[in-house]
């Protein structure tokens, strides 16, 4: 039973520290990465030179004076 307690008692220690230095490590990699790379989120920008800029098509209401 001592032998058990021995063996398993460096393992979970171990096991600790190993699960903080990923932890600490990872959260270090992600906040490095969240300020080198931006998220751009919405319709991508046309290539330059292309000319005209993208612009959505005007909105009109459909005519259902016909259905009244």
């Amino acid at each position: 039973m001592g032998m058990v307690v021995v063996i398993s008692l460096p393992l979970i220690i171990f096991s600790i520290i190993l699960g903080f230095g990923c932890y600490f490590l990872g959260k270090h990699k992600g906040r490095k990465e969240a300020f080198t790379t931006a998220q751009v989120f919405g319709v991508p920008t046309p290539p330059p030179g292309s000319g005209e800029a993208f612009s959505s098509p005007p909105h009109k209401q459909p005519d259902n004076s016909a259905n009244v």
